[in-house]
């Protein structure tokens, strides 16, 4: 399921990107995973899930995070700099790999009954915690109880879940009321973290605060947390997998131009950029390398029903008229691509050919830049639904990217015979359009952003259903509603991507959504650097443990 919770809960590193791109007419960046300084073409952005192997090992790395975890327990706090951190340091039943695909992890091996309502997981044999306890099946069940706990960021996740109980000495067995095809899935995200239960006990309230232990078991320890200042962590001696390159990682914090200089001044040796506008600051800095990874997240239109856009036609004109290369090229510097899904090739985690193809197909109804004959017909739409009368509000805030966009849309209005204003709110009050109904009440469309947490389109495609709290047009279709139900319970992943590529075509049929650009990861490492993962998957993997050097020592 995707609620605007889970929207910031999942990736919100990975959205930030979109959220916060405020790169102006800037250079772009080189369009190969390395060293930036040349100009990108946003039709022609190269993504790569991965960055050369290491080479040779590392003492220590300085990382920088947008800000200070508020709480290192993701069951309460499930931020995306606690995430960077911790999913170095703590490991789920499932793994998110960093090409989005899935495979169990501290599960040895899954088993799904014939019916689909059943998932027996056989608990991984010689993994301790860093406490030097034995990682049991006690702690995986209670660790799963812990997470559906209706107090919990992942309750939502488990409410297709009927039963959970241990099984078998090392197995754990988990019943469902209907098959459910992305609960896997869910145990690669934060839903799968297991934990030391008698550490978690310990530790009570203070559990996941600075002073008290990490009560994970991967290949990292917890190794200090001086509140204000930094975190490091260090390569735990018993891990039960490959020994990490780098033996310890200090975390630290800064944001904008302080990050920037932090890079640029080896103070810092690497970061998940939260904005393209800090990639385009270094991209002519050769000490610097940048990498962009696929991810899920995209920027979008978001159109209500209050006035004209409550039409499909009205929207799929919009769609139509849109210079989205233009948007891309001014408003974000080349590093989003215009895109016709409301969803980025992060979350092919599987039938990717397919996935691929079906996004071609639709381009017609988003094209990158309009042609004369997209706005004929964009034309004949409006003339068929009739003019509105009142102008169409658009909704934004401040950003430079989102301004840049704003104003595109409204362009794009008045090509086709549309007045068009534009509201710019304060971000925080810029939020509550998604949360509150009655904050839409005043606009027609809001400039946004979206990403999903788990790498399978239909992650998404449940916004679109007759009673989502996201579907703000009121779009109708009982067979998208049905085909939706059906994919979202089809395990087989063929005939799943089949169900997806149908909704996701009545979806855009329909502009329920109107997508803009996919937006990348971006990776900023000294170049003398190599290893970590490029794709959404840092967020779920533990790529400081790949982090090492380009050459041997």
């Amino acid at each position: 399921m995707t609620t605007h919770s889970d929207r910031r809960r999942g990736a919100t590193a990975v959205l930030a990107a979109a959220t916060l791109l405020t790169v102006g007419a800037c250079s772009g960046a080189d369009t190969t995973s390395g060293t930036g300084g040349a100009s990108a073409d946003a039709a022609k952005l190269a993504l790569s899930p991965t960055t050369p192997a290491a080479k040779g090992t590392l003492a220590r790395a300085d990382w920088l995070l947008e800000d200070e975890p508020d709480s290192l327990d993701l069951d309460t706090q499930g931020t995306s700099a606690g995430r960077v951190v911790l999913t170095n340091v703590c490991e789920r039943l499932y793994q998110l790999q960093p090409d989005m695909t899935t495979k169990p992890f501290l599960a040895s091996s899954a088993k799904t009954s014939a019916d689909g309502r059943t998932l027996t997981l056989t608990v991984r044999s010689g993994v301790t915690f860093h406490d030097g306890s034995k990682l049991t099946a006690d702690d995986v069940l209670w660790s799963l109880k812990r997470h559906a706990d209706p107090d919990m960021e992942q309750s939502d996740e488990f409410g297709n879940v009927s039963s959970m109980k241990k099984t078998g000495a090392d197995e754990i067995t988990i019943g469902f009321k209907a098959p459910d095809a992305l609960f896997t899935k869910a145990l690669a995200g934060d839903a799968g973290i297991v934990w030391n239960k008698e550490q978690v006990e310990k530790a009570g309230q203070d559990f996941g605060t600075p002073g008290q232990a990490d009560a994970c078991s991967g290949p990292y320890a917890l190794k200090n947390w001086k509140s204000g200042d930094s975190i490091t962590i260090a390569a735990y001696g018993g891990y039960w997998g490959k020994k990490p390159l780098t033996r310890e990682v200090v975390f630290r914090w800064a944001a904008d131009s302080a990050l920037v200089n932090a890079l640029k001044t080896g103070a810092a040796d690497g970061a998940y950029a939260e904005t393209p506008n800090t990639a385009a600051a270094l991209l002519k800095d050769k000490d610097i390398a940048q990498h962009y990874g696929p991810s899920t997240a995209s920027l979008v239109l978001i159109p209500t029903a209050r006035g004209g856009l409550g039409d499909e036609r009205i929207r799929r004109a919009l769609s139509l008229s849109l210079d989205r290369k233009g948007i891309a090229d001014s408003g974000y510097g080349g590093l989003v691509e215009p895109w016709a899904t409301p969803v980025g090739s992060g979350a092919w985690g599987y039938e990717k050919a397919g996935f691929q193809a079906a996004q071609k197909q639709l381009a017609s109804l988003a094209p990158a830049s309009p042609t004369a004959d997209d706005l004929a017909e964009a034309k004949k739409l409006v003339k068929e639904a009739g003019t509105p009368g009142a102008p169409l509000v658009i909704g934004t805030d401040a950003s430079q990217g989102r301004t840049v966009t704003a104003n595109a849309v409204r362009a794009a209005l008045q090509r086709i015979g549309l007045k068009a204003q534009i509201k710019t709110v304060p971000t925080s009050q810029f939020e509550e359009f998604y949360s509150d109904p009655q904050a839409r009440d005043e606009i027609d469309l809001l400039v946004g952003d979206w990403y999903i947490s788990k790498a399978d389109p239909m992650g998404f495609y449940d916004n679109g259903l007759s009673d989502s709290s996201n579907n703000w047009v009121g779009f109708k279709d009982a067979t998208y509603d049905k085909n939706v139900k059906k994919a979202l319970a089809t395990l087989d992943d063929a005939e799943r991507a089949s169900l997806a590529i149908d909704v996701q075509k009545r979806f855009a049929d329909a502009a329920v959504w109107i997508p803009i650009a996919q937006v990348p990861t971006i990776l900023l490492l000294d170049a003398k650097l190599t290893g970590p993962t490029a794709s959404q998957a840092y967020l779920y993997y533990p790529w400081a443990a790949e982090l090492g050097t380009k050459r041997s020592a």
